[in-house]
């Protein structure tokens, strides 16, 4: 309490001080007397020491001036406001070592402790759950932040390189090429590139269900693929780059034909034709809805004949058909992971490419379009690859390899719609070994090529085996199929309604209630 009233007494002599000055330098005396009583009023409401829990002596008496000079409507602190701080302050110092002197606690050693106990994580109290879950959170914000950032630190910066193109005359004018040749040994992840030359015109139309591919030499194909401005399309995207392949022997030749600046694309678009007549076909990825319209539009607005079209094998349409019971789409990097075994390291993001070249365009070195090019060149094998390893499973007809039950039954229901019934009957058999969902289907097509047959004691074998493999809810649509192959093929009325009565839930009930009325007549004429 003495340390107390020392600190008032000393607050009374500064503000009587700063009162002073201020009927001096305002010359207003009412003024001067309504800052004084103000300056009175906060005095008042100063709380004593033992009041302030941890608030040091000097926080207290400024504290409580700031906040009634903020009552009073000020902006900021007058000058004589701030002498009057600037005075609490050094009285409320002085007055703290007085009480220091006189054995009193100091307040400000104990604020010191309670804030190096608040960080060293020891409460004073409970704490609320809903601060800890935040506190929590930021702590592991802070981690996060902190790993990507040394993360970024140990990236080491990769060396600037010179666009890998250079300039080459033609009869139509210059155009910039990247060429490399890539040896007959070469693999794209576990596949060889030349086996594409390897392929059997019959079974590519099969696969592609494009009949039109049977009469083709597969020998003088032509790869393509195209990098853009953007995925729009229209007359608004410009192909930047556009990657040709083919084989020379058993070699595979990569050519990158390159734009180097808008309004050189003729001599491009000529090139591209007179290889395109040397070809005979295109076999690209998404290219019958992308890659050619576009060209097809940039040779009309560049006022270059359109070369004639070629028989056009798309491999999205085939991978689609066969990998779609993998259920992760048929994303072109992703059937090289997954059916190739070829992981890109450090490969650029497809959505990134068109900045990349606009920034070229503005006036870069052109390096960082060197991710570009190799991306494009990685499409161009992968397609070769991919040609190859799909129609050697297909050739093997699920005998001859172990391969993905799911890629069985996709091969399986492709060779059905291409009318191939020994070849399909034969991946369905080779599925149905793997059990699941994917047995059950592959049953259900083994079913279904024996009905068409004519072979119905084996068509319902299969569907009875598809019935060990049904979860609950798929057995309904079996009972329905068994429950017409033994109606109308096997002629066994009692087993017909047995498994009619089974196949309700899939069934409206009007036509289920026919169904079960038509089978009981028949029987009951027969006697049974």
């Amino acid at each position: 309490m003495a340390a107390g009233e020392g600190a008032r007494a000393a607050l009374r002599q500064a503000v009587a001080e700063a009162r002073s000055r201020n009927e001096v330098s305002a010359g207003s005396s009412a003024v001067a007397v309504a800052e004084a009583r103000s300056r009175d009023e906060a005095l008042a409401a100063v709380p004593a020491v033992e009041e302030a829990g941890t608030t040091t002596i000097a926080e207290v008496l400024v504290e409580a001036l700031r906040k009634r000079l903020s009552m009073d409507g000020e902006p900021e602190p007058s000058l004589d406001g701030v002498h009057a701080l600037a005075s609490a302050d050094a009285v409320a110092r002085a007055a703290g070592e007085r009480a220091d002197a006189s054995g009193l606690v100091d307040l400000r050693e104990e604020a010191r402790r309670r804030f190096a106990a608040k960080k060293a994580g020891v409460a004073d109290g409970p704490v609320d759950p809903r601060v800890a879950s935040l506190r929590q959170m930021l702590s592991f914000w802070a981690e996060r932040q902190g790993t990507a950032s040394a993360r970024r630190a140990v990236d080491p910066v990769p060396a600037p390189r010179a666009l890998p193109v250079e300039a080459r005359a033609t009869p139509f004018g210059t155009v910039h090429v990247a060429d490399q040749l890539y040896p007959p040994e070469h693999h794209h992840g576990t596949a060889p590139v030349a086996a594409a030359l390897d392929v059997e015109s019959r079974l590519v139309a099969s696969l592609a269900l494009h009949p039109e591919l049977e009469s083709v030499d597969f020998t003088r194909m032509l790869m393509l693929d195209t990098e853009t401005t953007g995925l729009a399309g229209g007359t608004g995207t410009v192909p930047f780059l556009v990657g040709l392949a083919w084989f020379e022997g058993r070699a595979l030749r990569v050519q990158q034909l390159f734009l180097r600046r808008m309004g050189e694309e003729a001599p491009m678009l000529r090139l591209l034709a007179e290889r395109m007549a040397s070809s005979s076909c295109l076999v690209t990825f998404n290219g019958k809805s992308f890659d050619w319209p576009l060209l097809r539009t940039r040779f009309v607005l560049n006022r270059v004949p359109v070369p004639p079209e070629l028989p056009h094998l798309d491999l999205l349409h085939c991978a689609r058909r066969v990998f779609k019971h993998r259920g992760e789409g048929a994303r072109l990097v992703h059937l090289e992971g997954q059916v190739l075994g070829h992981h890109r390291m450090g490969d650029v993001d497809g959505s990134l490419i068109p900045e990349l070249y606009f920034r070229f365009l503005r006036g870069t070195d052109g390096s960082e379009l060197v991710p570009v090019l190799e991306h494009n060149a990685n499409d161009l094998l992968l397609l070769a690859a991919l040609l190859g390893d799909l129609v050697r499973r297909f050739r093997a007809d699920g005998t001859t390899e172990r391969q993905d039950p799911r890629d069985l039954l996709g091969f399986a229901l492709v060779a059905e719609r291409a009318g191939d019934a020994e070849r399909a009957l034969s991946f369905a058999k080779a599925a149905a070994e793997g059990g699941g969902t994917v047995g059950m289907e592959a049953l259900v097509l083994a079913s279904r090529l024996a009905r068409r047959a004519g072979d119905g004691e084996t068509a319902v074998a299969h569907l009875q085996r598809a019935l060990t493999y049904a979860r609950p809810g798929q057995g309904a649509m079996l009972h329905l199929s068994l429950t017409k192959l033994y109606e109308h093929s096997l002629k066994d009325l009692p087993r017909a309604l047995h498994h009619a009565r089974l196949a309700a839930p899939v069934e409206l009930p009007a036509d289920h209630q026919l169904r079960l009325e038509r089978l009981e007549r028949r029987l009951s004429r027969q006697g049974v």
